[in-house]
Order: C-alpha cells, then structure tokens, then sequence
C-alpha cells in the first residue's frame, strides 16, 4: 500500500462544489459552544456536500469568530453553505414550512436507534445538534418529527457534538448517496 497525494485523491475545486449537486440535508447547530467543534461540523458538511448549516443562539458563525472555526474547518466555512437564525425554534419552524423532516439527535423517550433509521430517498432532511453539555432543548424536541440515538454500549451516555454530528451525517449520505450522483 502506498498512501495517496493530495492530488492524486480527485477533489473538487471551490467553484465545482458550490455548483455540485447537494445531499438535501440541512444541519442544525443550536447553541453550540465550541468554535472547533463548529469547525469540525463544518469539515463534515462540506466532506459529505450537505446543502447547508442553520446556526443558532450562541452558535459561532465563521464570520464572527477569530481562528479557532478555521482550524478545524480547514475551509469549508466558505464552501458550505450557510446562514445564522438567533432563534432555533423559527429555524425549525421555515424548515417545516419547506416541507423538511426536521430530527433531533438526542436521548428522548421513543427515540430511533441510528441503525434501524432509514431514509427516504425522496425526503429532505434537517438535523438539529444541540448544546455540549445541555443537548438538543426540550422546545425544540418537541417541534421536532422525531429523534435519532445513536447507540451506545459503554459507560458514557453521550458523544462529542462533532462526532454525533458525523455519524448522522454519514449514515444519511450512506443511504441517500444515489442523490449525490
């Protein structure tokens, strides 16, 4: 095995991934604190070519913060698309409007475990990530269709933002990667 070089690997430029075809999935950051673990979403979005993140409440945006959203985006703060909504629940409430299934990643009562979620191909969908310490809030569960959780077997009952963000991230572009083509 020999590791690849960079330009060996066939990426997009910028222009060609503003004008590629998007996964119709839009990601919700409410109230997330940590400008890296903004960035790191970010890197994701843009790995996976997610139509675009909502960033609410105390959420950073790339605009507003000094480095630390760069450091781990490595970029993507300015090929993925996005917008700053102060409020979480109006977010939510456009997305509803246009016709999204809007699901909360997080530990609520009748949840769906991530690997018995399936996607409906013909869907668009919004995920909603909330706070590091606090979770995805109550009101917003609520307005939400439903909730994803990601199984877990160990003796934490949570994950980084960022990682939960990948996991539902990938598994959604896994199943709907037809849509990209």
């Amino acid at each position: 095995m020999r590791k690849l070089e960079i330009d060996e690997l066939g990426r997009m430029s910028v222009e060609q991934y503003r004008s590629s075809k998007k996964l119709p999935l839009t990601v919700i950051l409410d109230d997330v604190r940590s400008l890296y673990n903004v960035g790191s979403i970010f890197r994701t979005a843009d790995s996976f070519r997610i139509e675009r993140m909502v960033l609410c409440g105390i959420t950073a945006t790339p605009e507003n913060s000094s480095v630390e959203i760069h450091k781990t985006a490595l970029g993507a703060e300015n090929t993925v698309e996005w917008v700053y909504e102060k409020n979480c629940i109006d977010a939510i409430k456009k997305l509803i409007d246009e016709c999204y299934t809007v699901i909360a990643v997080e530990q609520v009562q009748g949840s769906i475990k991530m690997d018995e979620f399936k996607v409906n191909s013909e869907t668009r969908y919004a995920i909603v990530l909330g706070n590091e310490v606090k979770g995805v809030n109550q009101n917003v569960v609520d307005l939400c269709h439903l909730s994803l959780e990601i199984p877990q077997y160990g003796t934490k009952h949570s994950l980084n933002v960022s990682v939960s963000a990948g996991i539902v991230i990938w598994e959604i572009a896994r199943q709907m990667k037809e849509r990209l083509a």
